[in-house]
């Protein structure tokens, strides 16, 4: 089984949380202060401004509080401005800058406060706060204002936020009520005594002169600092969000840099993607094509950082001349001349895997103008498969709103018969387990266990059977529907004390058709992430796009082929 590559959080020790309210004032700051303080009385603490404006002072408030000697340009990530008109862009650049900042500054704590109070209303402010604590894998403390509400406002706008928080990936740890008249405290505090959660009450605090004495005195006065921590130390399951997961893979690739062949330098996006990797050292890159027309149209099209690649012309004897020798030594039994190999390597893909024969590259990728096809076969002739592997398959990890998945086959293989079905299914458990994944594979058909008949159901359940026999410590639940594979609900009814069903995360489908629509009609209609096809069984890897495939679907499937390059 491959090393587990760790995509996110390599630092599992950081104690994260995310303080944010509804209304992002009126006792928010007296809450984010006192955690800080509370953190730094027993840890090296961070602080972290997801979305700030580079105007307000509280910032370096928080900083002067903590204790690791951190920037304030280090504790910003966006302007308010950009996260209002731009959330998904601004999601991927606060994980960036936030990890960034972690790995740059020696810490054992960071503690991320939301937005400010804003003149401007966005009705989606509270869910992006909540976003980006799922993005940076943090728990939450909400602070929560009692100004003209009554208890049982409160704690209705508690469960109302609290089920925000939930439904965007992570947890509710501890509450601040904040804004009480002093009168009001030993109620409110009667009235929350049996919340799920910790739950303090705070006075007002006016944030003006002295303000971050009186805030302190208010805070330490109303919450145990050991209160706080025993909070944190709550069990919390880290989400992993399509950003961390994409990040983690940029970072990853950053941290070995491999060298990625892309036989596609004409292709716009193609070169908006390379240009994205260059410009932040991620990977090195050799671009097959024209150096002066590849550049003249990087600069039309504004991208500033194309130079940075090394460009290979597909006329360079120096180059051409020991590949077309590999290449008939390699297709020697189908009687290669070196005629036919020099008309094989006008072929792009061709070409650019030969780069990959010759160890100028570590792998390739290609797909975003040609076809599956035409991308695989030059690998399968060339590369091959791996020692042991009777067959290429192509999954797809599948980034959801607070998980990955494996789906496959979704790119390779039409009709699969049962050895290759479990094939397939060993092989995308491996893919799993290499990002991290403890793989719970579900065996895909109209039927769960027994539940329907036919010579596709016969398929699937041999094909169960087998990979039990082949890898018998994997976990697997075969056949089973798609619903009774996802949902442990559905699973109690249809799949009862089946302990995969309902847990599953490689998905196997039956056959090429059902695979390649499953994962797009997922795609497009939940707004998950795919990245790949990851081709599976080669012995280097060579990665296909689609041709629909966005610039960031292409910068995903370059790191992650880099990432691979790495095992």
């Amino acid at each position: 089984m491959p090393k587990p590559i760790q995509c996110i959080g390599d630092n599992v020790s950081l104690t994260t949380v995310t303080i944010i309210s509804p209304e992002a004032a009126n006792g928010r700051n007296v809450a984010a202060l006192g955690v800080v303080r509370a953190l730094a009385s027993t840890q090296k603490t961070g602080v972290f401004r997801p979305a700030v404006c580079k105007k307000e002072t509280f910032t370096q408030t928080l900083l002067d509080a903590a204790n690791v000697g951190e920037t304030i340009e280090q504790a910003r990530g966006v302007c308010p401005k950009r996260a209002r008109h731009d959330k998904n862009g601004s999601r991927a650049d606060i994980v960036a800058a936030y990890e960034t900042t972690v790995a740059a500054i020696d810490t054992e704590a960071m503690v991320i406060v939301g937005t400010d109070h804003s003149c401007v209303n966005d009705p989606e402010t509270f869910a992006f706060n909540a976003d980006v604590a799922a993005d940076l894998q943090s728990p939450v403390f909400l602070a929560v204002c009692t100004i003209n509400r009554t208890p049982e406002q409160v704690r209705e706008t508690i469960k109302a936020c609290t089920a925000t928080v939930e439904e965007h990936g992570s947890a509710v740890l501890g509450v601040f009520v904040t804004g009480a008249d002093e009168e009001q405290i030993p109620d409110l505090k009667a009235f929350f005594a049996d919340a799920d959660v910790p739950t303090w009450v705070l006075p007002k605090v006016d944030f003006e002169e002295d303000a971050a004495e009186k805030a302190a005195e208010a805070f330490d006065r109303n919450v145990p600092a050991s209160e706080v921590h025993a909070a944190l130390e709550a069990p919390f399951k880290a989400p992993v969000t399509p950003y961390a997961f994409q990040y983690g893979l940029l970072g990853k690739a950053k941290a070995a840099r491999k060298t990625i062949v892309l036989p596609e330098g004409t292709e716009d996006r193609i070169i908006a993607a390379a240009d994205y990797l260059l410009e932040r050292d991620i990977v090195d890159l050799i671009i097959v094509g024209d150096k002066e027309a590849i550049l003249a149209r990087g600069e039309e099209l504004g991208l500033n950082s194309l130079g940075k690649a090394k460009f290979q012309a597909m006329d360079d004897e120096t180059v051409l001349a020991p590949m077309v020798a590999k290449l008939c030594e390699l297709r020697a039994k189908k009687g290669m001349t070196e005629e036919q190999a020099r008309k094989q390597l006008t072929d792009a893909s061709y070409f650019g895997t030969m780069l990959v024969v010759l160890g100028k590259a570590d792998g390739l990728v290609s797909g975003s103008v040609n076809s599956t096809a035409n991308t695989v076969r030059p690998a399968l002739q060339v590369i091959k498969t791996k020692p042991g592997a009777s067959l290429v398959s192509g999954s797809f990890l599948m980034c959801f709103k607070d998980h990955i998945a494996v789906f496959a086959d979704c790119a390779i293989n039409l009709n699969p018969n049962a050895e290759q079905l479990a094939d397939i299914a060993i092989q995308s458990a491996e893919t799993a387990a290499a990002f991290g994944l403890e793989p719970k594979v579900g065996m895909l058909s109209y039927s769960t266990l027994g539940s329907g008949k036919g010579p596709d159901v016969d398929l699937v359940e041999e094909a169960t059977d087998l990979v039990r026999q082949k890898a018998p410590d994997l976990q697997v639940v075969g056949s089973v529907q798609f619903d009774a594979a996802w949902s442990p609900t559905v699973a109690a009814t249809k799949a009862k004390g089946n302990d995969v069903a309902g847990h599953v995360n490689v998905f196997v489908f039956p056959d090429l058709c059902a695979g390649n629509i499953a994962y797009k009609a997922v795609q497009r209609s939940s707004g998950a992430v795919a990245i790949g096809p990851v081709l599976q069984g080669l012995n280097k890897p060579v990665n296909d796009l689609s041709r629909g495939a966005t610039v960031q679907d292409i910068i995903n499937t370059v790191a992650l082929t880099a990432v691979e390059a790495q095992r």
